[in-house]
């Protein structure tokens, strides 16, 4: 009886950690930058000065994201879709977004409902 609860927990625990953490809504605010320079060149990759390049990045159909304080957001879903058309208005400005938020594999997105730009 004990190898079967085992192994009954065993399947449990490697199913749970197969299965994506679940979606929460929720509000954040940051700029809107393409993910690879913001993570591969840090400062270099936001603000004023990288607008171009972001903006070019995004219009290729490359991850646009939310760089927030503590973590990057990679937008999903519809936001995404059609080489980021709904979100080109917005690349590199600061910027208020509430959406269902989802991490996995230790990469967290966003599938935008609502975005505005920031006071």
């Amino acid at each position: 009886m004990r190898s079967v609860i085992s192994t009954l927990a065993g399947a449990a625990f490697v199913a749970a950690l197969a299965m994506p953490s679940f979606a929460a809504d929720m509000t954040v605010k940051g700029e809107v930058v393409d993910v690879a320079c913001s993570t591969k060149k840090g400062d270099g990759g936001k603000g004023d000065a990288h607008a171009g390049c972001a903006m070019a990045c995004a219009k290729k159909g490359l991850p646009v994201g939310i760089l927030t304080a503590d973590a990057v957001y990679t937008v999903v879903g519809d936001y995404a879709a059609n080489s980021n058309a709904k979100l080109l208005d917005f690349v590199a400005r600061k910027v208020v977004v509430t959406g269902e938020v989802s991490e996995k594999d230790g990469v967290k997105s966003i599938n935008v409902k609502s975005i505005k730009l920031a006071n």
